[in-house]
């Protein structure tokens, strides 16, 4: 469909402008917003970061962990990994997925309707985390568990006193603790669809005494209460009831459309969402006299992903177009520019499962959705930068495939067509540029405070059609392209190509 927009001729001087000044600080980048996720579904365990079954020499090491896939992750620099879900998680008990292989048992698995092997468990993924360098995050069962069983859980992974589970863990060939940090008070406990549904005041309550209960074993963990989307009275509810007991407060939110500038727009509903959440925390520090109290977001679950084309039950599996690839660019800049309020976010998933590497017995891809988001994982870090940006604006429909969200359009009044973060990191400022537009390139100027070096490099994502994909057959259809620009050429005005992502790295003198 045609872009509803208010439009500048690309041949105005003054057609848009971004204004950068290194002393506007907003805040400090967490790393863990450039987090993943690992969930038992379709072929994101089995198939995808392990596989035991494979035949060809050198692709896994003597763990089954699939190196190709490993190398993969590893360059998207994660700082930690969330496991294991998930819906998955309000059916799982962790005691099934621990000791001889041999004895572990085949269940049916509630979330995805499959069967669950338990061949990998715990201690695979201590392991495999030990591996990658990366920090765990655990989800506790909240549906179908028990505290008793969190407790047995959370003493198998950080006791090293003389009990029974710590010793168990001894047993099963890991004598020192893992001494894991972050642990989730169940998952999307408010969803029709999971096992355990709950009511926000039953899940307040029941997270509080968990909560308190397991700090009682361990005063160290931090805790991560369950929100909803971030739009939702449930958010009211449980951070007023939680913000002594918890540290993090987390949201889930997928966006998709199959029209390419509101697939691209959809992204400004998880950053009001953000806002929102923060100002309730803010409310429920004054009500509950908790001033001193802080409880960062945690959007532990996020990407593009439509349910229809992508069916959970038929293992999820995206194929992401350039289209795809400049949302996920989007949904950095949200992360960058509300740095203040969020302490983590993970992208779901890492493998095959709506993710950006696809792996099969033989080999992989980097999907278009890996590129991007593997130039703001590297070089989005240090500080967040306030910025004042001129830009043609996008005032048409908004929609998401997971719900309308038409009220983005009062609210927001207009989605700036030049979606853009900046990041102080190490004497370079960063700038994040995503040109949402489908069919205009937007020539801008760059207005500089302070005195920078004459280079400027550029890193950049780009197809010509907006629909290209990679795949199998043709892996590098869509990639990273670099070149350098002068510092002159930049303030006179950079010309950011049609649907394309736009990286630059100013060095300061």
């Amino acid at each position: 469909m045609a872009e509803s927009s208010r439009t500048i001729a690309k041949t105005d001087p003054d057609a848009a402008v971004i204004h950068v000044d290194p002393a506007r600080v907003l805040a400090d980048i967490d790393d863990k917003i450039y987090c993943g996720f690992l969930e038992h579904l379709g072929r994101c365990i089995y198939g995808g970061i392990v596989d035991y079954d494979c035949k060809i020499p050198g692709l896994t090491n003597d763990k089954g962990f699939r190196l190709d896939v490993a190398d993969a992750i590893k360059d998207l620099r994660m700082p930690m990994i969330r496991y294991p879900g998930g819906n998955f998680v309000s059916a799982y008990h962790w005691m099934d997925g621990v000791g001889p292989k041999e004895n572990r048992p085949v269940r049916p698995e509630l979330a995805w309707r499959g069967r669950e092997p338990n061949l990998f468990g715990t201690d695979e993924f201590m392991e495999w985390c030990e591996f990658m360098n990366v920090e765990p995050y655990l989800c506790f069962n909240m549906g179908t568990g028990t505290l008793d069983e969190a407790l047995a859980w959370l003493e198998y992974c950080n006791s090293d006193d003389d009990t029974y589970y710590a010793n168990l863990r001894r047993k099963n060939g890991h004598d020192k603790p893992y001494n894991v940090k972050y642990w989730g008070l169940g998952n999307e406990v408010w969803n029709a669809w999971v096992v355990g549904q709950m009511t926000a005041e039953d899940y307040a309550k029941k997270a509080d005494e968990w909560g308190k209960v397991l700090k009682m074993l361990d005063p160290s963990i931090i805790l991560v209460a369950c929100g909803f989307d971030g739009l939702h009275t449930w958010e009211y509810t449980v951070t007023q009831k939680l913000i002594n007991v918890c540290d993090m407060y987390s949201i889930h939110q997928y966006t998709c459309n199959y029209d390419h500038i509101q697939n691209v727009s959809c992204t400004a509903a998880a950053e009001r969402a953000i806002q929102i959440v923060a100002k309730l925390i803010d409310l429920s520090r004054i009500t509950n006299q908790a001033s001193k109290r802080t409880m960062k977001i945690a959007m532990d679950e996020w990407n593009v992903w439509d349910y229809k084309r992508a069916n959970g039950e038929n293992g999820a599996e995206e194929h992401y177009d350039l289209s795809d690839a400049l949302a996920v660019a989007a949904w950095g800049n949200v992360f960058v520019r509300q740095a203040a309020h969020l302490g983590m976010a993970n992208l779901a998933q890492c493998v095959n499962v709506i993710a950006p590497i696809m792996a099969r017995p033989d080999g992989i891809f980097l999907q278009t959705t890996y590129h991007t988001w593997k130039l703001l994982s590297h070089y989005m870090r240090g500080k967040s930068l306030a910025l004042h940006v001129g830009s043609p604006m996008y005032e048409g429909p908004l929609d998401n495939t997971h719900g309308d969200i038409p009220w983005l359009q009062d609210i927001e009044s207009g989605i700036p067509m030049l979606d853009v973060s900046a990041a102080l990191n190490d004497k370079k400022i960063y700038l994040s540029v995503v040109n949402r537009s489908e069919t205009e390139a937007i020539k801008t100027r760059i207005n500089l405070l302070g005195e920078y070096e004459e280079k400027v490099h550029v890193w950049s994502v780009y197809h010509e059609d907006v629909r290209a994909k990679n795949s199998f057959e043709n892996p590098t259809n869509v990639g990273i392209e670099e070149w350098e620009y002068g510092l002159g050429e930049v303030k006179e005005g950079v010309v950011f190509r049609e649907h394309s992502y736009t990286l630059l790295e100013l060095r300061l003198k």
